[in-house]
C-alpha cells in the first residue's frame, strides 16, 4: 500500500510537468546524439562505402588501418597543437576582457556588444572574409606587411604560420562567447568583498588574485571544459580557410574523417566511423579527465 501512494506521488502534476519540459531534450538527443553514437559504432565494423553496395563484416578491421594510418595521426597532432594554442589564447583573452569591462556602465555594456558581433556571425563567412584579406598577392594585410617592409608573408599558404593563423581567427572569433560567461560570473561576486579589500588596503591585482580568480573557478572550469572540446572538433575554419593545407599542416582530426567519408573516393563510410569512434573515445578521456580534475580542486578548496 505504501507503495503504491509513494508511486502516485511522483506521478502528481508537477512532476508530470517537469517531465513534460524535459521531454523534447531528451527526445533531441536521443535522435541527434544516442542514435548517431550508436549508429556510427555500428557502421565501423562494416566495409561501406556511401553508394551502400557489397557491405561486408570487418570487424576490428577499419580500427587497424585507421590507427597504421600516418595521415590519422598527423590530424591528430594538429588537433592537439590547435588545441592547446587557442584554448588557453581564448580563455585568457576571454578573462582579462571581462575583468575590464564586467561593470554596468554605458561604454562597457558597448564594448561587450563590439566583442560579441563576431559570435553570432557565420564561421564560414568570416573564414572566406578571412582568406581574402590574408592572400598573399591580393590580400589587404599582405599589402600591409609590405609597406613595413615584411615581403612574402605567406600567411595561410605557409605550412608553418597557416595554423597559427587558424587559431588567432578562432580566437577573434569565439572569445566573445566565453568573455559573456566570465562577465556573468564576475556579476554574481558580491561587491562587498571588494570594498572590504579595498578597505584592508588591497590593491587592484590582489583582490583579482585572491577574490575573482576563486570565485570565478565554476565560471573558468565549464569554459576550460567546453572550449577545450570546440577544439578538439574544429573543422568549420580550417576547411574554409585552407582544406587542411598546405602539405596537411592545418588538416585536422574532422576534416580527415570528413574526407575519407565523403570527399575522396571510395568513401569509405565504415573506415571514416571508425575514425570518428577514436575521435570520440578522445574526446570523452580528456572531458573525464578535466571534469575530475577541476572538481578535485574545487572540492579541496572549499
Amino acid at each position: 500500500m505504501d507503495n503504491n501512494l509513494t508511486k502516485k506521488k511522483k506521478l502528481k502534476s508537477p512532476n508530470r510537468v517537469v517531465w513534460l519540459f524535459l521531454a523534447p531534450s531528451f527526445l533531441f538527443i536521443i535522435v541527434f546524439n544516442f542514435i548517431p553514437l550508436i549508429s556510427a559504432m555500428t557502421i565501423s565494423t562494416l566495409d561501406l562505402t556511401i553508394f551502400m553496395k557489397n557491405v561486408s563484416f570487418a570487424g576490428a578491421g577499419n580500427y587497424i588501418k585507421v590507427l597504421s594510418d600516418l595521415r590519422f595521426w598527423n590530424s591528430l597532432k594538429n588537433t592537439m597543437v590547435f588545441t592547446l594554442m587557442e584554448a588557453p589564447m581564448q580563455i585568457g583573452l576571454a578573462l582579462i576582457v571581462a575583468s575590464a569591462i564586467h561593470q554596468n556602465t554605458r561604454f562597457r555594456r558597448l564594448m561587450r556588444s563590439f566583442y560579441y558581433i563576431p559570435v553570432v556571425c557565420s564561421m564560414t563567412a568570416m573564414g572566406i572574409l578571412w582568406s581574402i584579406l590574408l592572400d598573399p598577392t591580393l590580400g589587404y594585410y599582405s599589402f600591409i606587411f609590405k609597406i613595413i617592409g615584411i615581403d612574402n608573408a605567406l600567411f595561410l599558404k605557409s605550412p608553418s604560420t597557416a595554423i597559427l593563423w587558424v587559431v588567432l581567427i578562432t580566437v577573434w572569433k569565439n572569445f566573445g562567447l566565453t568573455m559573456m560567461i566570465l562577465i556573468a560570473g564576475f556579476q554574481d561576486i558580491p561587491y562587498s568583498y571588494y570594498e572590504a579589500a579595498q578597505i584592508d588596503g588591497a590593491s587592484a591585482g590582489q583582490s583579482f588574485r585572491y577574490i575573482s580568480l576563486p570565485l570565478l573557478k565554476p565560471s573558468l572550469a565549464f569554459c576550460i571544459i567546453t572550449v577545450i572540446i570546440d577544439c578538439l572538433k574544429v573543422f568549420d575554419q580550417v576547411y574554409v580557410m585552407t582544406q587542411g593545407g598546405p602539405l596537411h599542416s592545418t588538416e585536422t582530426a574532422v576534416q580527415y574523417i570528413y574526407q575519407k567519408g565523403f570527399s575522396i573516393a571510395p568513401f569509405n563510410l565504415g573506415y571514416a566511423s571508425a575514425a570518428a569512434e577514436i575521435l570520440f573515445l578522445i574526446i570523452a578521456f580528456v572531458t573525464y579527465f578535466l571534469f575530475r580534475s577541476l572538481n578535485r580542486k574545487e572540492a579541496v578548496e572549499y
